[in-house]
């Protein structure tokens, strides 16, 4: 959760920013209903692949049926 935070601050700022700029925003309800649209797109999309980069590199835990036969 702590890298899902960490990352979309990182990646989403900037790329909000970046974004805005294309975008006519005349007051600051507009530019924080922007904000808020965009972030929540960036804030999916960085929990998505933050949990799928988990599930496939997480090491199974000690004990745990891994699938393979043992001889």
């Amino acid at each position: 959760m702590q890298v899902t935070f960490v990352l979309t601050i990182v990646v989403g700022a900037p790329l909000v920013a970046a974004l805005s700029l294309g975008v006519r925003l005349p007051d600051w309800g507009s530019r924080a209903a922007f904000a808020v649209r965009v972030g929540a797109v960036v804030w999916f999309v960085t929990a998505v692949a933050t949990y799928a980069y988990a599930r496939r590199y997480r090491e199974p835990a000690e004990g745990a049926d891994d699938g393979r036969e043992s001889d």
